[in-house]
């Protein structure tokens, strides 16, 4: 029998082998390839790497044994041709976008997505002569489609959200953005590959803060692009060669060892998470419980469909006023308060005063996020310990 490609093997397993081969580098686990520059055996062979000709490693800005490990792995299991690693989530958006357009287009995107994503769109995109427009209503497709206009160059979608926890319909729009030549692209953090493949549902170019759920213990700031091999060798040789927003080979090492508890951390992540909102959602001083997981959720049904599980993002409304919910946050013992999610331990975070402060108080209202908003990113804890703990800080509301 044929050895199976490491293609071919089911996602559990490409999470743990896709992108390293054992035999070939000699060890069990994915070697450090820490350095900035390798050894061309010859000028002609430079000459070929450095016009794209041959496959091999040329820089350590554009390219590393490690990271490419990382890459093929994330490929394989997003569905993708290839994949790029790059230092971070927001620099992995800034590059895909910026790869589709060209001075005075534009894109469509949803309104519900994170606060620093939303500010790279409104502030800094409109500096270099690129025009965002954005759907209020994403969950309308109607919206999206009379937002499409001559100078649109792809559709944006971030789901699950942060922090309302929106879910698109990622179908329906692949649907319109193919309709009109676009590609889709998908942010899909709050999910993971292990959850869900948005490829599976038509979209084309798939975004990940990678520091989040596939690290899975808040030790690497990084990103990464999923998508198309033409679309990616493009971004690799022009504005990921000339910008320079490379991953450290380290970094890339620990996504590795991340990734290989990945579906066993996401399925623990989203039964903890489930209990946690249930409770939430009786608790007499809790006013709304954003979770996709929630038969309440607008979009439980189409969640069902999409996702395996939904994963360990949530977020909810306290009664009371602003002060209420700061009491809350500062009561919490186990859970810890921080600007963060998709790692082992519970963290909570107040989105109007952290992640989506530099938006005004109209504009987070106009988001669904008001100031009573806690979001919480559920971890691996026993859940008795953590329903202990957030009961016994919502208590603190009189």
């Amino acid at each position: 029998m044929a050895k199976k490609q490491k293609r071919d093997f089911n996602f559990d397993t490409l999470c743990v082998h896709a992108g390293h081969d054992v035999l070939e580098t000699n060890t069990i686990t994915p070697p450090i390839y820490q350095t900035v520059a390798y050894p061309f055996e010859s000028a002609d062979y430079a000459a070929k790497l450095f016009r794209y000709e041959i496959e091999g490693f040329m820089y350590g800005r554009m390219d590393n044994p490690t990271n490419k490990m990382f890459e093929d792995r994330l490929a394989a299991v997003e569905l993708t041709e290839k994949a790029l690693a790059t230092s971070s989530g927001m620099s992995a958006i800034f590059i895909a976008c910026l790869q589709l357009m060209k001075k005075a287009e534009g894109f469509v995107t949803s309104s519900k997505i994170y606060g620093g994503s939303n500010k790279l769109f409104t502030e800094t995109f409109p500096k270099m002569g690129f025009d965002p427009i954005f759907v209020s209503d994403p969950s309308d497709i109607n919206c999206w489609s009379e937002a499409i206009t001559e100078k649109t160059k792809f559709l944006y979608v971030e789901s699950p959200s942060n922090p309302n926890l929106f879910v698109a319909d990622i179908p329906a729009l692949a649907k319109l953005a193919h309709e009109n030549n676009l590609p889709l692209l998908v942010d899909n953090t709050v999910a993971s590959p292990a959850l869900q493949q948005p490829v599976e549902f038509g979209a084309d170019i798939i975004i990940h803060s990678a520091t989040k759920y596939l690290s899975g213990n808040s030790s690497c700031i990084s990103g990464v692009i999923a998508g198309p091999a033409d679309y990616i060798d493009e971004i690799r040789e022009k504005e990921y060669r000339n910008i320079g927003p490379s991953i450290s080979p380290f970094n890339s090492w620990l996504l590795l060892l991340g990734m290989e508890t990945l579906s066993l951390r996401m399925k623990k992540h989203s039964e903890n998470a489930l209990a946690f909102a249930e409770f939430l959602e009786d608790h007499s001083k809790v006013e709304a419980v954003h979770y996709p997981g929630l038969k309440s959720h607008p979009q439980h049904e189409l969640a069902k469909k999409q996702l395996s599980g939904f994963s360990s993002l949530l977020s909810f409304v306290t009664k009371g006023e602003l002060e209420d919910a700061k009491n809350v946050i500062d009561s919490f013992d186990l859970i810890i308060h921080t600007g963060h999610l998709g790692t082992t331990k519970t963290l909570a975070t107040h989105p109007a005063f952290t992640t989506h402060q530099q938006l005004t108080q109209e504009e987070r209202l106009a988001l669904g996020i008001p100031d009573t908003m806690i979001r919480m990113s559920i971890g691996l804890e026993d859940i008795d310990d953590l329903i202990e703990d957030v009961d016994h800080a919502l208590s603190k509301i009189k």
